[in-house]
């Protein structure tokens, strides 16, 4: 068969790409509330000749575009749901919706992945293999993912290789991140309950104060990533809600912290969790307080096979050129799209989506977000030519 222009082919589609994005945009649902998004998604899909599912993990959409002949199951994967913010934008595709927002570009994510399918539907036939387009909910809390996977979207037919993007407002319009490896880490949280004696401020010899074992915990929660892991490894730990008290008079009886802590590999991620468990029950002990510690895990690293990366990076090179390509792109900021790839080879990239020059640079989760909409049809074309890699032979 001859070659196809992906570039050409989505450019083509780049005003009905903007608009979609604009109406989700305009109607942004939060998580396992995504009716509408996932309403238009189906009805799409299904205009499409795709095989639909409808409520797959609650919300989700699952379209699958049978090739002509067989081959391997590509997966290709768009989040779908918003975030509780009030939008500060002015333009005239701003939130309708009270204090909901796409501020993280899944509403572009999702025109992107509806493009895809309307692209490839034109080329059914020459598919050696399927596509399955997997429209997830629930991103933003960490849930969309494996309340899919408890429906069944990894099985019948189960995919041999699993692709998702994420425009990315920290780097130029064009940019690609397709680094080997993590690329995303695994997100915990730990809650710690702190309770000493209460009593009067002017008189704390006569309580155990439970404020002032709080901030020896935190000082030394500093240590566990500059003090026991290697230098070459990487993690964060941060305390981000401490409740204590009620007047300016009296010791309180309990401290309530919270926080999280990241890492790019479970033996890390494993290491932090011991040492906050460590440091916070022999502080406790020390002070005379009593220190319950809990921590969950929410999501897991986001690891792209080399061999995948590999394969789709010199795809990219070929359409973008090699100073296009950012093979070191990395963020402590956590996906569940981790666990669409937990047993099956996979690539994330990111697509940067930033414009300084037009202000669309504010950083993501920001109540002025907002991404250069250029990246729609390039997103298309990168990652139609990604699953053409696998399932368009000769292409």
């Amino acid at each position: 068969m001859t070659g196809i222009n992906f570039e050409a082919e989505a450019n083509a589609l780049r005003e009905a790409l903007i608009e979609r994005r604009r109406d989700f945009h305009r109607h942004p649902e939060l998580a396992f509330q995504e009716v509408r998004t996932a309403g238009i998604v189906a009805q799409e899909l299904s205009a499409l000749g795709l095989e639909v599912q409808a409520g797959v993990g609650q919300t989700g959409v699952v379209g699958l575009l049978e090739g002509g002949s067989d081959g391997p199951t590509v997966l290709v994967r768009a989040d779908m749901d918003a975030l509780p913010i009030q939008e500060e934008n002015q333009t005239e595709y701003a939130s309708a919706e009270a204090g909901k927002m796409h501020a993280c570009g899944h509403d572009g994510h999702t025109a992107i992945a509806l493009g895809v399918a309307r692209l490839f539907s034109k080329y059914r036939d020459q598919i050696a293999g399927r596509i399955k387009f997997v429209f997830q909910p629930a991103e933003e809390i960490v849930g969309g993912a494996q309340a899919m996977i408890r429906d069944g979207v990894l099985e019948n037919p189960r995919p041999d290789v699993s692709l998702g993007l994420h425009l990315w407002n920290t780097s130029p319009l064009g940019i690609l991140g397709v680094a080997d490896g993590p690329v995303m880490a695994g997100a915990s949280i730990f809650k710690i309950d702190i309770t000493g004696r209460g009593g009067h401020a002017a008189s704390p010899h006569e309580a155990t104060d439970p404020v002032v074992c709080a901030a020896q915990i935190i000082t030394a929660f500093q240590t566990i990533v500059s003090r026991n892991i290697a230098p070459l490894e990487s993690g964060v730990v941060s305390v981000t809600i401490v409740r204590a008290g009620d007047a300016d008079n009296i010791i309180p009886q309990r401290v309530h912290m919270e926080g999280t802590f990241r890492a790019f590999t479970i033996e890390v991620r494993d290491l932090i969790d011991r040492r906050i468990r460590e440091i916070a029950q022999a502080i406790g002990t020390a002070m005379n307080c009593q220190v319950e510690v809990m921590t969950s895990h929410g999501t897991i690293p986001t690891v792209n096979d080399p061999k995948v990366a590999a394969r789709v990076r010199e795809r990219f090179r070929a359409m973008v050129g090699d100073d296009k390509l950012d093979t070191e792109s990395r963020t402590m900021g956590a996906e569940d799209m981790a666990f669409l790839m937990t047993d099956i080879p996979g690539m994330y990239f990111f697509l940067g989506s930033g414009n300084s020059e037009r202000g669309l640079d504010y950083p993501h989760h920001h109540p002025r977000f907002d991404f250069d909409e250029e990246a729609l049809p390039l997103g298309v074309a990168l990652m139609s030519a990604a699953v053409a890699e696998y399932v368009l032979p000769g292409s």
